[in-house]
């Protein structure tokens, strides 16, 4: 197996300025486990008000410096319009031959992935180089790492990355800016404002930008019309959303003029935490109970049998089940004990065309099914529709096919199973206004619709 090993180089410069003084640390970072072979350069700002006694809320801006940030962050900073704020200007990774070539450029790939990959970088590998470090004058650097207290910007391929880091782990990321943000069909970006429909609403604020002459490349599609549907669907969705539409085109102009305002209006309510708002999504609003979260516990080993890979409708006449390297579950009819006219029925949803892991699935009362998947669960229609996806328990992601899942009076409760039987097994359990079902009953027709 090979070792990866995170390599820190730095070097610092202090700055000074009208609004105050502050130091820039350059650093590289290389060994990354999550991107293979790359380096990133990326430096890290020290306001002057920074004293190391208390950890410091964070600023992450992609593509390194933008929008003149440094200074503006001086400025706000001193006006009291900003908390102290530690800034991170991360570059992409490049992977370099024994020559010292680029041999490949991994800004793409990085950004404009709609999966929690980056996300997971910048949680795992970037944020933990950056804490620690220590400035000329002996300050150790400290993150807060509260949701409310972190802000990530970027621009184009890092617009996206931005949203998606903080979609992904909102406990992780409170408030987004991103500028001409590519939503469209590149790497799966275009998806995005489908899934925040369909899912349930997440504690963060948004600032989107964009404009009217912003095609970078009209064969992927139309940025200023990717951006307007997500605008859409996070007004839909019930978050606190603000977009600036002008004229610009595919640039950090006029991303540079607004960045000043932008920081003062994601920052306005801090330290108050972000609340989730309320979505339109018909089908999440009847489900969803205000207030719930999921409660971790446990049950005996010896209770809690192997997932349920399909599932049977309440009457007895459906019968859903996974297949193997679909997204899609496979539903028959099931009539006088035979299984006939089978179709790829219930067709669930992914991040940037990745084949989905599955664990259990039930139906409920109303004949909705509930499918646990690593990318939330998944609640389709008696039509084969996705119309809502709910969170995983925090922590629980990855390969979920373990995971069974269970309609109970007003609650649903997940079991991770396939330990020893004489081991407890992890239960998380959220209220919800659900109700099993009753078998031999058949539910209400959804109609054709």
């Amino acid at each position: 197996m090979r070792r990866h090993i995170l390599a820190i180089a730095m070097a610092i410069t202090t700055i000074a300025g009208a609004a105050g003084a502050h130091v820039m640390i350059d650093g590289k970072l290389q060994g990354s486990a999550i991107y293979p072979g790359t380096e990133h350069a990326y430096q890290v700002y020290v306001p002057e008000q920074y004293t190391g006694k208390q950890a410091a809320c964070l600023y992450v801006g992609l593509d390194g410096v933008l929008c003149d940030a440094p200074r503006v962050l001086d400025s706000l900073i001193a006006a009291g319009k900003m908390p102290v704020t530690i800034g991170v200007f991360l570059q992409p990774g490049v992977v370099k031959n024994a020559r010292g070539e680029v041999v490949r450029y991994n800004r793409s790939y990085e950004f404009d992935s709609p999966t929690a990959v980056f996300a997971t970088f910048l949680d795992r590998e970037v944020l933990p180089a950056i804490e620690g470090t220590v400035t000329p004058d002996g300050r150790v650097i400290k993150l807060s790492g509260r949701a409310q207290d972190r802000a990530i910007f970027g621009l184009s391929s890092g617009g996206i990355a931005a949203f998606t880091a903080a979609w992904h782990w909102p406990w992780q990321w409170g408030r987004v800016f991103s500028g001409v943000g590519t939503f469209v069909g590149m790497r799966g970006g275009n998806d995005l404002p489908k899934m925040v429909r369909k899912t349930e609403p997440k504690p963060i604020k948004v600032f989107l930008q964009d404009g009217t002459a912003d095609a970078w490349n009209a064969l992927f599609g139309h940025w200023y019309e990717g951006n307007r549907m997500l605008a859409s669907a996070l007004d839909f969705a019930g978050y606190d959303v603000k977009c600036d539409w002008s004229d610009c085109g595919h640039n950090v102009t006029r991303a540079t003029q607004i960045f000043a305002s932008v920081m003062t209006w994601l920052w306005q309510d801090w330290p108050a935490a972000i609340v989730a708002g309320t979505t339109r999504n018909d089908m999440l609003a009847a489900l969803l109970v205000p207030g719930s979260n999921w409660v971790p516990g446990s049950i005996a080993g010896g209770h809690a049998g192997p997932p349920r890979h399909m599932a049977v409708y309440p009457d007895g006449s459906l019968m859903a089940k996974a297949v193997p390297g679909s997204n899609c579950l496979q539903q028959w009819v099931v009539e006088n004990g035979h299984v006939m006219h089978g179709e790829p029925f219930y067709w669930l949803e992914s991040y940037g065309n990745a084949q989905l892991h599955t664990g259990g699935m039930a139906y409920d009362s109303k004949g909705n099914l509930w499918v646990v998947t690593d990318a939330g669960i998944q609640v389709c229609d008696h039509n084969g529709r996705v119309r809502g996806i709910v969170d995983l328990p925090e922590g629980l992601d990855g390969d979920v096919s373990n995971v069974d899942i269970a309609i109970l009076p007003r609650a649903v409760r997940l079991t991770a199973t396939g330990q020893a039987h004489e081991a407890a097994c992890p239960t998380w359990t959220r209220e919800f206004n659900v109700e099993p079902p009753v078998a031999g009953v058949r539910p209400p027709s959804q109609g054709q619709g």
